[in-house]
């Protein structure tokens, strides 16, 4: 349903019924701001950037051709913003060592099973945050965006092969880094955080 009502919108607002464009900022803001959150680790900036991105993409709306979803080609663009303007904020770095301590300490102390889970997927999320970029992005609209290998990369302008590429190594890299946690307690799927 919603993709049939981001065409009859993304038609409206090119025909020149701007307010046509609420309808796309109501079913796709909280979507931006999750994956802009991703990016930031911070919600107030996360709002910010997702607006970003809404202009960005109300700018740029001619440019959608209908061949695919609307909303990988919305995701694209939010992506795209987001990552140029982390390239101007560099986050402070948090070393993966610090990451993998803190879930040894955590593991050691914690008494209750739920937040002791919930606190293990805190750890697992910082550490996808941590990744290079080019790891990060796939493994965030993959497994955290529910996406599949053709539509992240659509999204991210890449062919699949490359996808399915940055996938495997980013999960090798996460359980490298943070060993048995990503394998017994998560069961391996970044997504499940």
């Amino acid at each position: 349903m919603s993709e049939e009502q981001d065409a009859v919108d993304v038609g409206r607002v090119l025909a020149g019924d701007v307010e046509a464009f609420a309808g796309i900022v109501h079913r796709w803001q909280g979507p931006l701001v999750t994956l802009a959150f991703r990016f930031c680790r911070d919600r107030d900036q996360a709002e910010e950037m997702a607006q970003t991105a809404f202009m960005a993409a109300h700018q740029s709306l001619g440019q959608w051709r209908g061949e695919g979803a609307f909303s990988s080609w919305l995701f694209a663009v939010a992506a795209n913003a987001y990552r140029s303007r982390m390239r101007r904020k560099r986050l402070p770095a948090i070393p993966l060592d610090a990451v993998r301590d803190r879930i040894e300490l955590r593991s050691a102390d914690s008494h209750e099973d739920h937040e002791d889970e919930e606190g293990r997927k805190a750890l697992v999320r910082q550490a996808v945050s941590t990744l290079a970029a080019k790891y990060r992005d796939v493994i965030v609209l993959f497994y955290f965006h529910k996406m599949d290998v053709r539509q992240t990369a659509h999204s991210l302008g890449l062919v699949e092969g490359t996808v399915k590429a940055r996938l495997h190594r980013g999960r090798a890299l996460l359980r490298k880094r943070l060993g048995s946690l990503v394998e017994s307690n998560v069961g391996g799927d970044p997504g499940n955080v």
